[in-house]
């Protein structure tokens, strides 16, 4: 009896020794993932917030929508179809709060409804308390998140690009605006400055003047390199050299044919749509690096190289310019700022307080829309 009771017992451990190798492997097998997870987390930098992939779908046929109705000359849905019509400027309003100064741009509107458009793409996080007007009303496109240092304001910029581009095929002109933005002339002015741009180069076939883009474009600025290292030392290579790569004012006005260019690029967004390291947070700006690197790359016979819309970063604060305040607003303040060093005049200023709008409509018929 003790002899059987010996031999299970040197049985069982033979089979626990030769069943070692199959759990060993097993354990390696569940564990390998949550290691690679785990080191993953430890070694790679920390990024801050990048796309969703869900806003990246959507944005993806909104695009496709305004390329082929780009191409057809046709419209689409979502927005009321268009017969052709004297060309017409789009008003582009990003915003994350109220348009305050909403009733200044009625008035600058007014009696021009046949020129103008309006979009706003305002994000679904914002509470606006105030009830839109007129030329805002029904106006507001389907938006997205936004924040600062990621390419979420890129991705706004370009949904409002494509809902313009779809919606009206007179839609020549694609003005960016903030709601802390207001216009420094007439509309008639306004209208008048960019389709009479005798700067424009003309088709290679001798014909009507191309229209140009007034987009600011500028190389070998001061912390440049800091920030084309923002993703990392190697992300934007090869497709964005640094050579290439150019810095700008966020908000331009372009022509249809580069909102074209813009919503089409795929190329060009794989690398500006990856998310700045958390380490590089104060060289994180993507907004005002993609479109004016694009457009260097693709048309830069095509751009004005300046912005027609007036910042004074003389006292900036965390990267946001000079804010005005009611004791500044003056008609030889409004003069001041359109004034540039160049033969242009500036038609659009920010950045202005909510409290400026009383001041401002005061000016308005006697100061602002008198050219």
């Amino acid at each position: 009896m003790k002899v059987l009771w010996r031999n299970l017992e040197q049985d069982r451990e033979r089979a626990m020794i030769s069943s070692w190798p199959f759990v060993i492997c097993l354990v390696l097998l569940v564990s390998t993932p949550v290691v690679f997870v785990l080191v993953h987390r430890i070694l790679m930098p920390r990024t801050l917030p990048g796309i969703p992939d869900m806003d990246e779908a959507d944005d993806f046929a909104l695009f496709r929508r305004a390329t082929l109705a780009s191409a057809g000359g046709g419209g689409g849905a979502g927005f009321r179809r268009r017969p052709p019509s004297a060309p017409k400027i789009a008003f582009l309003f990003l915003t994350n709060s109220d348009l305050t100064f909403a009733p200044l741009w009625e008035r600058f509107f007014r009696g021009h409804e046949r020129l103008f458009n309006v979009y706003v793409h305002a994000d679904p996080a914002a509470r606006l308390l105030l009830s839109p007007t007129p030329s805002f009303l029904g106006r507001f496109i389907p938006a997205k998140a936004t924040q600062r240092a990621s390419p979420t304001l890129i991705s706004a910029a370009r949904r409002l690009l494509a809902a313009a581009l779809v919606d009206d095929p007179a839609n020549a002109f694609f003005a960016l605006i903030s709601q802390h933005c207001v216009p420094l002339h007439s509309f008639r002015f306004t209208y008048r400055a960019l389709l009479a741009d005798p700067g424009a180069p003309p088709t290679p076939a001798g014909g009507r003047r191309h229209r140009r883009s007034y987009i600011e474009i500028l190389s070998g600025e001061p912390g440049l390199r800091d920030r084309y290292v923002a993703r990392g030392d190697d992300v934007m290579i090869h497709e964005v050299p640094f050579e290439q790569f150019r810095v700008g004012s966020q908000f331009f006005v372009l022509a249809r044919r580069h909102a074209v260019l813009v919503v089409r690029d795929r190329r060009l967004w794989k690398k500006f749509k990856m998310p700045c390291l958390e380490s590089m947070a104060d060289s994180c700006y993507p907004e005002e690096h993609y479109f004016p690197t694009l457009l260097e790359m693709q048309d830069p016979q095509g751009c004005t190289r300046y912005t027609l819309t007036r910042v004074n970063w003389t006292d900036s604060v965390g990267g946001h310019p000079h804010t005005y305040r009611p004791p500044e607003i003056s008609a030889s303040l409004i003069n001041r700022l359109r004034r540039s060093n160049s033969t242009y005049s500036y038609l659009f200023a920010r950045k202005f307080s909510p409290d400026c709008l009383d001041p401002l409509l005061k000016l308005a018929d006697s100061v602002i829309f008198q050219d």
